[in-house]
Formats: C-alpha cells, sequence, structure tokens
C-alpha cells in the first residue's frame, strides 16, 4: 500500500470514529464513568454515550482504536502547533503519546479503578511539519500491576517513518466515589471533579 493510499485510509478511519462521537466535547460525570471497566468507558466515548474529550479538539487528534492492552490516537499536524523555529512543538507529540500509551493501560482497568500518569519518557527522532497529512500514535501495554502499570508507545506517519517514541509509568488507585455534579455535556471545569484523562 502507497502513502496515498494508507493516507486515504487512515482519513475513512477517523471519518467514521467522527460519526459516532458525541457532538460535543466535554467531561464525563463520575457517575456516568462509575461502575464501568477502563474499556467500557471508551465503547461509551465511541458510541457518543459519552462526551469526547475536548484536548482532541484543542490539538486536533482523536481516537481511531481501543482494545485491552492497545490504543491508537491520530493526529493533524497544523502550522498551529509549530514552536518559533517552524516545525511542530514537542507538545504536540508528548500529548499524543501521552493518550495512547495512557489510554492502553487504562483499557485493562477493572471497574472501580483509575490512574494517572507518574512519568511519560518521549524521544523525538525526526522533526514533524504539516507536510505530513497525518500520524498516529500507538500505545501498547507492557506491564499490569496492581498499583503500578508501563506501557510503551510509538508516533509513525502514512509512511512507515517514526517520529517519536514514548514510555510511560501510571499509578493504579481505587476510583473516588462519584459525587453527581450535573450534565456530562458541560465544558467548563465546574462540571466534574474526574476527568476521562487522555482520550
Amino acid at each position: 500500500m502507497n502513502i496515498e493510499e494508507t493516507v486515504a485510509r487512515w482519513q475513512a478511519e477517523e471519518d467514521g470514529v467522527r460519526a459516532r462521537l458525541a457532538a460535543a466535547p466535554g467531561v464525563a460525570d463520575p457517575s456516568e464513568v462509575s461502575g464501568r471497566t477502563g474499556l467500557e468507558v471508551f465503547e461509551a466515548i465511541f458510541a457518543g454515550e459519552l462526551p469526547r474529550p475536548l484536548i482532541g479538539d484543542t490539538l486536533d487528534f482523536v481516537p481511531i482504536h481501543i482494545e485491552a492492552g492497545v490504543a491508537v490516537f491520530q493526529g493533524r499536524p497544523q502550522t498551529k502547533h509549530y514552536n518559533p523555529l517552524g516545525t511542530v512543538h514537542g507538545g504536540w507529540f508528548a500529548t499524543l503519546l501521552d493518550s495512547a500509551v495512557g489510554c492502553a493501560v487504562h483499557s485493562t482497568l477493572p471497574a472501580g479503578k483509575a490512574y494517572t500518569t507518574l512519568e511519560l519518557k518521549i524521544n523525538i527522532v525526526r522533526a514533524l511539519t504539516d507536510a505530513v497529512p497525518l500520524v498516529r500514535a500507538e500505545g501498547k501495554l507492557v506491564h499490569a500491576g496492581r498499583q503500578v502499570a508501563t506501557a510503551e508507545g510509538r508516533l509513525v506517519g502514512p509512511d512507515g517513518k517514526l517520529y517519536a517514541h514514548a514510555s510511560t509509568t501510571c499509578l493504579i488507585f481505587d476510583q473516588p466515589s462519584p459525587v453527581h455534579r450535573g450534565p456530562s455535556r458541560r465544558t467548563d471545569s465546574a462540571s466534574s471533579s474526574m476527568e476521562i484523562a487522555h482520550v
């Protein structure tokens, strides 16, 4: 498959996902997340039952596929993501990879468990500009323990080139008891005390 065919396939997959996501981004109310496994949370997001997280709209990326221990996100590098040197800022790389590796961990959690990133290590191996139409961050679980989980990720282009790779260590903990605070579709920070951190 050549680059143009890969870009077309990736774009079609993204269009299919976006058609199913909730119309408005927001923060899920804790009561909507409580009692769901990590994978069930993602299934609800993909089905449009839970709001898509705001960060995806801010930085132009979207989850493409999540299964137990694996998460794939797709992003569109744009000039608004550039640093002063005229290439995509390292923070954009880091956010996509943090989402992929974090969600690879989250996808394996049982109901009643939550996580947060303790450490993210990223290596940028190639500059990125808007000449690359799409990139994918692919995260895979390495280890899942009772309190700590690790995962690795790669950011690749449609030609298979590696742009960055990362590893994460996540803390696993009991999910706080939910306190209902109103509709889940609100986009201000007062709507919830707990966000779906990395989608």
